[in-house]
């Protein structure tokens, strides 16, 4: 695969607080590239979803009343990616397979290994000087691929597999795209101990984090704040 084509030239984007796809790099171990992790280029959208059910604790005699809502098993992650084909870069090739000019591969069923995915979201050069004045610095990242004053934020797909695949070859556009939706086994931001002693997620009423009035010492008491100003 030639990533050096000029298709693979890096443009300019806005510099903005708001986040913008332009500043949305997705990264692969492309075909022939062993343990480098290269930009996945012509995707035309990415997009990642998950859920899990939620199920109601009740209790007779107490009236239509939730006791309360048990997290249940969340579903695999599932990413969405559409891109352009190109004639010596399919979507089995970027990633990682030895599909198109490069080998056998055709199918879902010619697949013996899962593969992994780097997300990297560029933070513009405002957001970047904003990050040195506030707490958590630390969880942002220097870009691989922009100077060091960019910061971005890392998450990490792990052991991927292709459950769907498509391509279509329209009468009316010239152009082909190709579709491909992968199940995720984890997800982490690459650096993060991950367990649930040391993994702080937030809203712990316990760890002072506030969270729902419902757990911690002010269990059944919701307090509201006073919206007065206090006078100087």
């Amino acid at each position: 695969m030639d990533t050096g084509n000029y298709i693979y030239r890096q443009g300019v984007s806005p510099e903005t607080r708001v986040a913008i796809s332009m500043k949305n790099r997705i990264y692969t171990k492309h075909e022939g590239s062993t343990n480098d992790f290269i930009q996945v280029g012509v995707l035309s959208t990415f997009d990642m979803s998950e859920s899990r059910t939620v199920d109601v604790v009740r209790g007779v005699g107490f009236g239509d009343q939730v006791a309360e809502l048990v997290p249940g098993v969340t579903e695999p992650m599932s990413i969405t990616i559409n891109r352009m084909l190109l004639y010596l870069s399919n979507m089995f090739q970027v990633l990682g397979y030895k599909g198109g000019g490069a080998g056998l591969v055709r199918s879902l069923k010619h697949h013996q290994w899962p593969f992994d995915i780097k997300q990297e979201l560029v933070m513009s050069q405002i957001s970047s000087e904003d990050v040195k004045g506030i707490g958590g610095g630390q969880n942002f990242k220097d870009s691989t691929v922009a100077p060091d004053k960019f910061k971005a934020l890392f998450t990490f797909f792990e052991a991927c597999w292709i459950e769907s695949s498509d391509v279509s070859y329209p009468a009316d556009t010239a152009q082909v795209t190709e579709n491909a939706t992968v199940k995720v086994t984890d997800v982490i931001d690459g650096s993060s101990s991950y367990n649930d002693v040391c993994l702080d997620t937030g809203n712990n009423p316990f760890a002072g984090d506030g969270g729902s009035f419902r757990f911690g010492s002010g269990i059944g008491t919701l307090t509201v704040a006073d919206p007065t100003p206090a006078l100087g």
